[in-house]
């Protein structure tokens, strides 16, 4: 940060941005094909490329797309629990932040953090495993005001959330997975719903924080008042996950 902290993007950026608008911490930007993503069971929780069998993995370019159709990250301070069953879907947590898809017109910038208005969400269920998808507008995007809920979304931008469901729905099939399915019947809910699902998942996060609730593996700040500061000298976060 500023003061030459070190900062985790998953524990010490705010949840809030200013009221009524979150942080976004931008894990993809649009048009791109590597799937970036917080690491949360690293110290500092960076940044990384996943990796499955030892591969580096990228989202195929699904026709008619190319590579993520929104600017693609997460909320910090937010936690789906593996160890919840979701009211709503029946499924528990995929063990990540909550993910935020960004559909202003800017390609923001992979690491970068905005503020964004929530407009809605979608259920998606992953292998078997809870995983929301927030729909959001970037508050500086010129046209911010005018998108204030999921039906200006469907006005304005006409065939982007199907193209939304459509994505989420195949993006895995080209490697050889089934495709996903969702909750609803693939119906988008309202900014109210995603906004109480954003909330529900950041009480999981202060749960995993202050020790409640087991992370299992996943690299916590240490203890500290806030429960999510890091201290400036990185060599003590190294020794406090080493212990």
């Amino acid at each position: 940060n500023e003061k030459g902290q070190y900062v985790s993007p998953f524990h010490d950026i705010p949840i809030y941005a200013d009221k009524d608008v979150f942080h976004m911490v931008v894990e993809v930007p649009r048009w791109s094909n590597a799937k970036m993503e917080i690491a949360t069971k690293d110290p500092l929780n960076p940044i990384k490329q996943d990796v499955k069998k030892g591969k580096l993995r990228y989202v195929a370019n699904l026709f008619p797309y190319k590579g993520y159709i929104w600017n693609y990250g997460a909320i910090p301070q937010t936690w789906e629990d593996p160890g919840h069953n979701d009211k709503h879907t029946g499924c528990c947590g995929d063990n990540d932040p909550i993910d935020v898809c960004e559909i202003g017109s800017k390609v923001c910038a992979r690491g970068e953090i905005i503020g964004v208005k929530v407009l809605g969400i979608l259920a998606m269920i992953d292998e078997g495993e809870t995983d929301w998808k927030v729909i959001a507008i970037n508050v500086d995007d010129p046209d911010a005001a005018n998108y204030n809920d999921i039906n200006d979304v469907k006005r304005l931008k006409p065939g982007y959330l199907e193209a939304t469901v459509d994505w989420f729905r195949r993006y895995k099939v080209p490697d050889g997975k089934p495709e996903n399915e969702f909750a609803f019947n693939a119906e988008f809910k309202d900014k109210d719903f995603a906004v109480d699902v954003i909330k529900s998942t950041h009480d999981h996060w202060k749960a995993l924080v202050t020790k409640k609730t087991n992370g299992k593996g996943i690299s916590l700040p240490p203890p500290c008042e806030s429960a999510c500061t890091v201290p400036t000298d990185v060599d003590k976060w190294f020794h406090h996950q080493k212990n």
